[in-house]
């Protein structure tokens, strides 16, 4: 299978790969914004999520801080061998 030098051969070749990036930019036209609209979203839905889970980590950060307090509050109070106006004696 030859290329040939012939005119008439080349003319068309030109003309179909002409029409071929016409037909290309005319079915792209509208898709760059289509992305770009897509992309903007996903970006800004991240941001939310990171936000979210930012949050998150702090709510649970500040809850463990919670249970270390109460458990060492607790821990306190078991090895107190006597609370004041109680005849009873604890121990572990």
């Amino acid at each position: 299978m030859g290329f040939t030098a012939d005119p008439n051969q080349l003319v068309i070749a030109g003309l179909v790969f002409l029409l071929g990036m016409l037909i290309g930019i005319f079915l792209t036209a509208g898709g760059r914004r289509k992305w770009k609209t897509r992309y903007d979203s996903e970006l800004q839905r991240r941001r939310d999520l990171e936000k979210a889970h930012e949050e998150r980590e702090k709510h649970w950060a500040n809850q463990e801080k919670d249970w270390r307090e109460r458990d060492s509050l607790r821990a306190a109070a078991i090895k107190d061998p006597r609370e004041p106006g109680d005849g009873e004696t604890r121990s572990l």
